[in-house]
């Protein structure tokens, strides 16, 4: 990434994707679900994450490839997808976004008369702290299926379905376009 015209554009793009994903994803999850009585409920903080990765991918995954989270970027870096110059500036990007959001749901939710603090703000845990009871190994589990399923087949530089590529980010593996004959 050294040398790149656009590497503060690339990183600015994945702070702001991730706080919006954050801000929207756990906003909803903090603000309007509840577990096991109904808010808006798992399937509504689903689609509320859903859709936050699809709005920004729309809005900024054509600068920075759409990654929001680090586990994505390390995949994407992994298995050849992007350049491992890329993965450092893009994960503290990332984190720092991450953040931001938390301070922003922070300073929404601490304003709230029965406000007790901030134990499962929005946090993702296992056994007593999984809302499903699940244990370590099922969590990591789950979360490496979930970064393996990361966005594959949607080369940055393919412009042939460009404006479809967001609604297949996150959808399950894909296969790769074939490459025209030089």
């Amino acid at each position: 990434m050294k040398g790149d015209p656009n590497r503060e554009r690339n990183v600015a793009a994945e702070a702001v994707g991730t706080f919006w994903l954050v801000l929207g994803g756990c906003g909803s999850a903090v603000l309007a679900a509840a577990f096991p009585t109904l808010g808006i409920g798992l399937l509504g903080v689903s689609l509320a994450f859903g859709l936050t990765v699809l709005t920004m991918a729309y809005a900024v995954g054509g600068i920075s490839g759409r990654h929001f989270d680090p586990a994505v970027t390390i995949r994407l870096a992994v298995s050849g997808r992007t350049g491992w110059g890329r993965v450092l500036p893009y994960i503290v990007a990332q984190l720092l976004g991450g953040i931001a959001a938390a301070a922003v749901l922070y300073l929404i939710i601490s304003g709230k008369a029965d406000f007790a603090g901030v134990g499962g703000f929005a946090a993702n845990g296992y056994n007593a702290n999984s809302p499903g009871g699940y244990g370590l190994v099922a969590a990591l589990r789950l979360r490496c299926k979930t970064a393996r399923h990361a966005p594959r087949g949607i080369p940055a530089d393919d412009r042939r379905h460009a404006d479809a590529k967001p609604l297949r980010v996150g959808s399950g593996p894909h296969r790769r376009p074939p490459r025209p004959a030089p």
